[in-house]
């Protein structure tokens, strides 16, 4: 009954989503879809669906080929891939059975947290945003590696928390919602999270990608109304990310991510690191001349 409710509710943001991301776009003359927003959204949520990411890898590419400024990064990222995250929810809360309460408390938590970070992100400086983003990818990469060298915590058996457990968990995804919204995944490090308290780490993807789903529209209503966005890029992302949910969770069973981890990580830090130099010249630029410099 309340997974009915929960999957329900999900419908009907998802649509008051859309709807709000389309009339804004026809307002601002951004109605047409970018090609490379397509392209994007494919391949992003292919490998989202299957557990890899798409923060990480998408904010490599759009600086890679410049497409949009790094300020635009939080609010594109949330924006762009919110449709097809939702999607993911309703997939895999369906398909994978958890602990409801747990799955309805992480998900209010994840909520909490993206409400008080939209407007954090929206009112920071552009080099406060580079080093936000840049740090978050070096620990994405991180991340990466050591999935792939078999480090990460294998997980136990579990299907639910109790006591302490339970609350730090929730505690965690009021912190990781929040950085959501500054276009910092929320999947590795909940999977991480729960995996290390013994969850199956089957039984986390309905929980990270349910949260993902609530949260992402929460913020990104926010996101879609601000100056900092390209909409036509958003609305590619969403229409190519949408067919691939389906494809990776119904049709792929099975496929060797190790290879593509790997690239990840190469694309990944370069990207962190292009974000940090720029952070840090900008800085230095905006620094305050000192008296003694200032008399000459």
């Amino acid at each position: 009954m309340v997974l009915s409710v929960l999957l329900a509710a999900l419908w009907a943001l998802a649509g008051f989503y859309a709807f709000q991301l389309v009339r804004t776009a026809r307002a601002r003359g951004q109605l047409k879809p970018k090609i490379s927003g397509i392209a994007i959204g494919v391949v992003a949520n292919f490998f989202d669906a299957l557990g890899i990411g798409s923060f990480a890898p998408t904010t490599a590419w759009l600086r890679f080929r410049k497409l949009v400024p790094d300020s635009f990064l939080p609010a594109v990222l949330n924006a762009g891939h919110c449709l097809p995250t939702m999607l993911q929810g309703l997939v895999f809360m369906k398909l994978i059975q958890v602990d409801t309460v747990l799955l309805v408390s992480c998900i209010g938590a994840s909520v909490l947290g993206a409400i008080i970070g939209a407007p954090l992100v929206l009112r920071l400086p552009v080099s406060a945003v580079q080093f936000t983003v840049g740090a978050a990818l070096l620990i994405a990469a991180a991340l990466y590696a050591l999935t792939n060298l078999d480090l990460m915590p294998a997980g136990g058996q579990a299907l639910s928390l109790d006591g302490k457990m339970f609350a730090i968990a929730i505690m965690a995804h009021i912190i990781m919602g929040g950085l959501m919204s500054f276009g910092i995944g929320l999947y590795a490090p909940s999977l991480i999270l729960l995996s290390l308290m013994g969850m199956n780490p089957t039984a986390a993807f309905p929980i990270m990608m349910g949260a993902c789903a609530f949260l992402m529209p929460v913020s990104s209503l926010r996101f879609i109304r601000s100056k900092r966005i390209d909409l036509r890029l958003v609305l590619g992302m969403a229409l190519g990310g949408i067919p691939a949910v389906l494809l990776a969770a119904y049709v792929v069973t099975s496929l060797p991510l190790t290879i593509l981890r790997w690239s990840v990580v190469a694309v990944v830090l370069y990207a962190a690191i292009n974000l940090l130099v720029t952070a840090l010249k900008i800085s230095k630029q905006t620094e305050p001349v000192t008296t003694k410099e200032a008399s000459g």
